[in-house]
């Protein structure tokens, strides 16, 4: 019994052995995994107030995790709350807030994954000087670009060009522009976040107010059935002293935009040109020798002057000047100017000379190179390069030039001299050039006409031209330029009596497209359509993105009481596409993609 009690006993504790090395086992197979842990989505954008779904994903034996906003349990009213659902609901704030948004793992509480929730503030909505500008302000709570949104309903389809914000927090501030007066627009403004992440603002409402109605040229515009025009807006250089100077219209011809800067005795603004910062350059002169009373204005959308320089402040700039020629006083700015990519400003000015045999001062003109700062650094002067003895046409206003292109593959510049009926290269060589003439384009000059009937015709070159452009993207060696012809002193044949029976008309107007090839002096005709209507002053003409030619007719009769703006098609018999009357005359028409750069309409 004694032994048997001890056997008993031996069992006993062997069992509990096996049992114990058993429960040992058991327990390690039980380890609990290693947690993972993330959070979806990384990032959100909302409104003050409203909510977002966060939810994690975690890999561990328990799932459950606990929801922190900048370190705070659940959140608060000032960072914003979350349940513990992962539901977040953005603060009641004026300020835009970035907050994170922290998971951590109730298993393993030094795992934890976190995501961001911006809050942006609503955006405000403000009307501007101009009374078809509004302003609109948001603030971004971290680094983003910002833009517009806006239509006359919620489907919006008209947007502002993209701003970024200058440092997380900082306001951005946008012109909304290229609305119909007296209308009501929606608009709302877009987010992009750097991370991807966009924010769409709610809806906001703008009334355009009225434009003064004396103001107003009448304007009409129509498409031909079944053709499409290149999107886009018009603006118009209006030559009237009752009227806006500027405006944009939409194809339909509603005015969109305007620009009067209410200055004494100016009659026109030419140019006007959109600058790379969204801000419209313009020259305003007067009624008298070309550039009196001139003054060039950069002005923002709303009509906000950012700087001009008058006349006087041109002459006194010179005389401080120390480039060679520079010591010369000018009437004024006029016709055209060209921005370059280094920031320097070449403009066009009027010069007055006493010529012997002559009676009153002859007019020339000169091109000036103003740096950034806007002080002469080169000068070229026609009475130093052109035969005063050649006056083909309205001497003494011997050269009046109306245009300067800016040829960017060799740093030349192209301008046309209207009274002597050329086209001149000029070697500018982005500053540092002699000023030679490199070339004469038009009759008596150094091209042989091709593409022609009859070469030796003169009445095929242009006459009295205006607003060059090129056509091509290339813009030396072989290259081609589109001008508008108008044809006010052009020469026939001999023997040819235009007007007669049998004979071409004396006045016509053309918009000739001339291939150039530099090295070998051609100048070939590759399109030549006969404009609609004689217009003795003004115009231009460009090739369109989609390969039609549009030109301007700044007068379509002799008062020069209206005007007329065409697209065609670039086709052996050229169909109207749009076209565009104007109960003023026209300096210059042209189409832009949209009122900001880098925007298509």
């Amino acid at each position: 019994m004694i032994w048997g009690h001890k056997s008993s006993l031996s069992l006993c504790y062997i069992s509990v052995l096996f049992l114990l090395a058993g429960c040992g086992g058991a327990q390690m197979q039980m380890t609990p995994q290693p947690v993972a842990i993330s959070v979806t989505p990384q990032s959100a954008a909302l409104a003050p107030g409203q909510t977002t779904q966060f939810t994690a994903m975690v890999t561990a034996s328990n799932p459950a995790v606990t929801w922190s906003v900048n370190g705070v349990m659940s959140g608060n009213s000032t960072v914003g709350t979350i349940d513990s659902t992962g539901k977040f609901t953005a603060p009641s704030t004026a300020q835009g807030e970035k907050v994170t948004i922290s998971a951590t793992s109730m298993q393993d509480a030094t795992k934890s994954a976190a995501a961001t929730a911006r809050v942006v503030a609503p955006g405000s909505v403000a009307p501007t000087a101009n009374p078809q500008v509004a302003l609109f302000t948001i603030s971004p709570p971290d680094d983003a670009n910002v833009s517009v949104q806006f239509g006359t309903d919620t489907t919006y389809g008209l947007t502002t060009w993209t701003q970024p914000t200058t440092q997380a927090g900082a306001a951005v501030s946008l012109f909304v522009a290229g609305m119909r007066a007296s209308t009501l627009y929606h608009m709302r403004g877009v987010v992009q976040f750097s991370d991807g992440t966009q924010f769409m603002d709610a809806d906001r409402t703008f009334t355009t107010a009225a434009l003064p109605a004396a103001k107003i040229p009448t304007i009409t515009a129509t498409t031909t059935p079944g053709m499409t025009p290149q999107p886009g807006i018009e603006i118009l250089d209006i030559t009237t002293t009752t009227q806006f100077p500027v405006a944009a219209t939409d194809l339909s011809g509603n005015i969109i935009w305007t620009y009067d800067p209410g200055l004494p005795n100016q009659v026109e603004v030419n140019p006007i040109k959109l600058l790379p910062n969204g801000h419209f350059l313009l020259n305003f002169s007067g009624p008298l020798a070309d550039g009196s009373d001139s003054v060039i204005q950069e002005v923002d959308l709303s009509g906000t002057l950012i700087w001009q320089m008058t006349v006087a402040q041109l002459n006194t700039a010179l005389s401080a000047a120390t480039c060679s020629g520079c010591n010369i006083t000018v009437t004024g700015t006029h016709h055209d100017f060209v921005l370059l990519p280094n920031g320097h400003l070449i403009v066009l000015a009027g010069l007055e000379k006493s010529i012997s045999g002559v009676t009153g001062p002859v007019t020339g003109d000169v091109i000036i190179d103003l740096d950034q700062n806007h002080k002469p650094v080169w000068i070229w002067n026609e009475f130093d390069h052109l035969d005063i003895n050649r006056r083909p046409f309205m001497f003494p206003d011997w050269t009046h030039t109306n245009a300067i292109l800016y040829s960017p593959d060799d740093g030349n510049l192209i301008i046309s001299i209207r009274h002597q009926n050329w086209l001149l290269k000029i070697d500018y060589n982005n500053g540092a050039g002699a000023g030679d003439i490199l070339w004469h384009l038009g009759f008596q000059g150094d091209f042989a006409l091709q593409g022609v009937t009859d070469p030796t015709d003169p009445s095929n070159w242009f006459f009295a031209q205006h607003g060059p452009s090129f056509v091509t993207a290339n813009t030396s060696g072989k290259f081609s330029l589109v001008l508008f012809d108008n044809g006010d002193d052009r020469v026939f044949p001999s023997g040819v009596t235009c007007g007669t029976t049998g004979q071409p008309p004396c006045l016509f107007s053309t918009v000739p497209q001339i291939d150039l090839d530099e090295s070998a002096k051609t100048a070939t005709i590759s399109f030549h359509p006969t404009a609609q209507f004689y217009s003795f002053f003004g115009g231009n003409a460009e090739v369109l993105k989609n390969g039609n030619v549009e030109f301007d007719e700044a007068s379509t009769n002799s008062t020069a009481t209206a005007g007329s703006i065409f697209e065609i098609t670039k086709t052996s018999t050229p169909q109207t596409v749009w076209r565009m009357d104007v109960s003023t005359s026209l300096y210059r028409g042209f189409r832009l993609p949209s009122l900001y750069p880098g925007v298509q309409w």
